[in-house]
């Protein structure tokens, strides 16, 4: 019998890996071997003769090789499958007929009205109570999917293992009772918290939806607000980095000023003149440079009425109206408010020029930056080589 199973076992396998299409992905080798050992865990607490415990293993081995012929009725493929592989080893006829009552047993609708077929559902359902259970899940409704030609949402495919484990799927044996149905329960349980999750984010994003329908605009306006806000902090760290480098630099020259210089009237300090102008030249451009980077640009601050009616006014700069009447700055503002596409037109004029002003900014920033790092260090390297040559 040991040697029959074996021959089984290889025969599935070899069956599964030339025949059985690709688009069984639970149905395959790897759930015929969970069954299997399933059954034999059944078994081995459960007080039944060792020849009925070899129809099981044998049955657990054939009862889905049908999937290799038909994804339909696979069952009764099954059986011809089995019939056909057990004859060919000489298996007594007897065996034979409760191998094949078996499969059938496995039919999703059969009611099992004995301990085998007891044995033998509630091995095929053991994955409802596996720590695998939600691979297997995932795999058979990929599964469904390739078969039915049908795509399952996430709250769909919920939908249809809650009413699977809750009102269609019973364990039968005293053993699958007491240690597989407790976890059957705790996966149960899980989806139902999943699902109604699930359906607080819906409720969630439908309210979310109804506030965004309700308030269209909204979005853009934080658009522009957090842009804007974006612009004026970097705005802010370019203005900071000039501040640093023009206190660093004037400190420097200060320094060099009080320090250096009178020392360079004595005919033995000579050597020192040269790193000492690079040092000063260098920090001279880089304070010119920082100056440059935070120097304003004032605009005229007048305006026309007709430019005003051709849009081409950003009224949200103050260089644009410092020089206007406030009349004529009010008027301006209520044909600007009065034409919304003239506010975003406005906005993103506002956001663009910003931006250019950035751009200057932070280019000049980095040639300060270069130029003071430059100076740093040729300087250092005059002062190290006047050292060196005046020993």
């Amino acid at each position: 019998m040991d040697t029959l199973v074996e021959k089984t076992d290889n025969f599935v396998s070899e069956l599964f890996t030339k025949k059985l299409p690709e688009t069984c992905i639970y149905h395959n080798y790897t759930h015929t071997k969970r069954v299997f050992k399933s059954t034999k865990e059944i078994i081995d607490s459960t007080s039944i003769s060792e020849e009925d415990a070899y129809i099981l293993l044998l049955t657990a081995l054939l009862h889905d090789t049908g999937y290799s012929e038909s994804l339909d009725n696979h069952e009764e493929y099954s059986v011809g499958i089995s019939e056909n592989f057990l004859k060919k080893q000489n298996t007594p006829q007897e065996i034979i007929d409760k191998v094949s009552k078996l499969i059938m047993a496995t039919k999703m609708d059969h009611e099992p009205t004995d301990l085998l077929e007891k044995i033998i559902r509630d091995a095929d359902a053991s994955h409802l109570a596996k720590g695998y259970f939600e691979e297997t899940s995932d795999f058979l409704r990929q599964e469904f999917e390739h078969h039915h030609k049908e795509k399952y949402s996430r709250k769909d495919w919920l939908k249809i293992n809650i009413d699977f484990l809750k009102n269609k799927h019973e364990y039968y044996t005293d053993y699958a009772i007491k240690n597989w149905q407790p976890k059957k329960e705790r996966h149960l349980l899980e989806i139902l918290n999943e699902q109604a999750i699930l359906k607080k984010k819906k409720k969630k994003e439908k309210l979310k939806k109804l506030v965004k329908e309700e308030s269209p605009e909204k979005g853009i306006q934080t658009l522009f607000r957090v842009t804007l806000r974006n612009h004026l902090k970097l705005s802010d760290i370019a203005d900071t980095k000039a501040n640093i480098l023009l206190s660093v630099n004037a400190i420097i020259i200060s320094l060099a000023l009080s320090n250096l210089i009178p020392k360079l009237d004595n005919p033995s300090n000579q050597y020192l003149i040269y790193p000492t102008l690079i040092f000063i030249v260098f920090s001279i451009i880089s304070m010119l440079l920082s100056v440059l980077a935070t120097r304003p640009n004032v605009t005229g601050g007048e305006f026309t009425r007709k430019e005003i009616e051709e849009k081409k006014v950003n009224l949200l700069f103050f260089g644009n109206f410092h020089k206007m009447p406030l009349d004529e700055y009010k008027w301006a503002m209520h044909e600007l408010m009065d034409d919304k596409e003239y506010i975003y037109d406005t906005m993103i004029k506002d956001l663009y020029f910003l931006g250019k002003v950035l751009h200057k900014k932070y280019k000049i920033l980095r040639i300060t930056y270069t130029v003071f790092m430059i100076g740093f260090i040729t300087s250092s390297i005059s002062f190290v080589i006047a050292f060196n040559t005046l020993q």
